[in-house]
């Protein structure tokens, strides 16, 4: 029951990143929808609500200040373009200056010259999640770019700290060498990179120490460090949560040690938005990966272009695409859609394919990726993950051959009774799957036939005319009650064995 609560929590936070910048965003599309054409005058209130949502994202001032002074630039300096509306102009000016304002390209880790391997410096305060997002960039590198990787502790002050990394190196496969806690962190770090060389490291990732607040010694280890081991990169792990101060920190540690980049971690709990949107603008230092849940691969590489895309509430297709894959098989996913088109779609198969969804992530994160599901409440999201656990513990209940003849239940109210008694719900709650599961299997043998007939995978995007609560209505598969047309009355179907 509290892993249950704890996932809903997470969803719900993770909903909550960003969200109240694209709602005062779509505000300010709505002012110039009746105008014939973007003026300097008309602009005045749009750019008014742009401001006041990047504000309320902890964006600075000054920043604030250019960011609109740059969307109104490129506005007025627009042609006008056949059949392209000013709310179109406005929101396109807006996504091309959000994405400078990150950075404009995703940012790279630096290659070393010749053979030797990476060499990654990772700094930052107490706090932060520095010794866990070293665990995390290690995986990715590993998992996603097949890199051997090393990891080195010279954390020797804080209490448990060589301990943490070996237990989060374990937890990824990645070998850490540690020198204990009496040996100096440049001896540390020299020796780690010896092995590396000698042992065929692709990368090595060298955990340093982390302070309550910057100091001169801390930096001055870090100089220290950076001259042993000659880094090709130095990150800075910043709390997301911190909004604009994130900035400032980076910019403050560039000054005195020089550093490459930033990871981002906490974006999932990260209710305003103004880390992202700063970093770059404030420290001239590009955020490089954005940790993005709890767990040790929850961590990706930071990709200004589609983080603009989601803030306007655009979707993120090729982040959605890139989950998909890594998630579900091609043969599986084959076997699925032959199932589907066949109409030979069972309970089994609607268990396996909820499961498939839940392991691209948190329904949040998916449904956010989605174009034009936008709006979607977080109410309506917890709704749909609560409904689907409950048709899981039904569907649980049922016997071998229940799953693979779904009809069994429409025609047999015993067995439905036997159900609900094993799930610890109603017969009118197993009534309520059977009508869902077959609606569902009627639309995607439909949708189906759609795709096929538009070609591929695009035409589901493209489905015309579809708004967010018939989207919402098609993800929850039709749970619950369907709406009645005025002047008629909701009779309850009988339902005969």
């Amino acid at each position: 029951m509290g892993h249950t609560h704890d996932r809903t929590r997470r969803l719900v936070t993770t909903r909550a990143a960003l969200e109240g910048l694209t709602k005062r965003l779509g505000t300010a599309w709505k002012m110039v929808q009746k105008d014939g054409r973007l003026t300097k005058e008309n602009m005045k209130e749009p750019l008014k609500e742009v401001r006041r949502a990047l504000l309320e994202a902890d964006v600075s001032l000054p920043v604030v200040r250019r960011f609109v002074k740059r969307v109104e630039e490129e506005v007025l300096g627009m042609e006008v373009t056949e059949g392209v509306s000013p709310e179109q102009q406005l929101i396109k000016a807006v996504y091309d200056q959000l994405k400078d304002l990150m950075g404009g390209e995703q940012a790279l880790l630096n290659s070393p010259p010749g053979g030797d391997p990476q060499v990654i410096l990772m700094a930052g305060l107490q706090g932060t999640g520095k010794t866990t997002a070293t665990g995390k960039l290690a995986n990715f590198l590993k998992t996603k770019n097949n890199q051997k990787v090393l990891l080195v502790a010279t954390d020797v002050y804080r209490p448990a700290a060589v301990d943490q990394l070996v237990t989060v190196g374990a937890s990824v496969d990645v070998p850490v060498f540690e020198l204990g806690t009496d040996v100096k962190p440049t001896d540390i770090a020299a020796q780690g990179l010896v092995k590396a060389k000698a042992e065929g490291y692709d990368v090595v990732i060298i955990d340093t120490a982390g302070r309550l607040q910057i100091d001169e010694n801390m930096m001055q280890e870090l100089k220290d460090l950076k001259q042993v081991v000659n880094p090709t990169d130095v990150l800075l792990v910043v709390d997301a949560m911190t909004g604009q101060e994130a900035a400032t920190l980076v910019k403050s540690f560039d000054e005195a040690v020089s550093i490459t980049g930033a990871i981002l971690t906490k974006t999932d709990g990260d209710t305003r938005g103004g880390a992202a949107l700063s970093v770059k603008e404030v420290s001239g230092r590009p955020i490089k990966f954005v940790g993005t849940g709890e767990k040790m691969d929850a961590m990706e590489p930071f990709y200004p272009d589609r983080m603009a895309s989601r803030i306007l509430g655009m979707g993120d297709v090729v982040s959605l695409v890139e989950k998909a894959e890594a998630a579900i098989k091609e043969e599986e996913a084959a076997e699925m859609t032959k199932k589907i088109m066949s109409a030979k779609f069972d309970f089994n198969d609607f268990l396996k394919q909820y499961k498939m969804v839940t392991g691209m992530g948190s329904m949040s994160q998916i449904v956010k990726m989605i174009p034009g599901m936008g709006s979607i409440t977080d109410k309506q999201l917890a709704r749909v993950e609560q409904q689907y656990k409950v048709y899981e513990a039904m569907i649980n209940s049922m016997t071998k051959q229940e799953r693979a003849q779904p009809e069994l239940l429409a025609k047999s109210p015993s067995r439905r009774r036997r159900v609900a008694r094993g799930s610890g719900k109603e017969e009118s709650d197993v009534a309520e799957l059977v009508g869902v599961f077959t609606g569902m299997r009627a639309q995607m043998q439909t949708m189906s036939r759609m795709m096929a007939i538009s070609g591929g995978a695009s035409g589901l995007m493209g489905m015309p005319g579809m708004d967010d609560e018939e989207m919402m209505s098609s993800l929850m598969g039709g749970a619950g009650p369907r709406p009645v047309a005025p002047g008629r009355v909701r009779r309850k179907k009988k339902i005969h064995a």
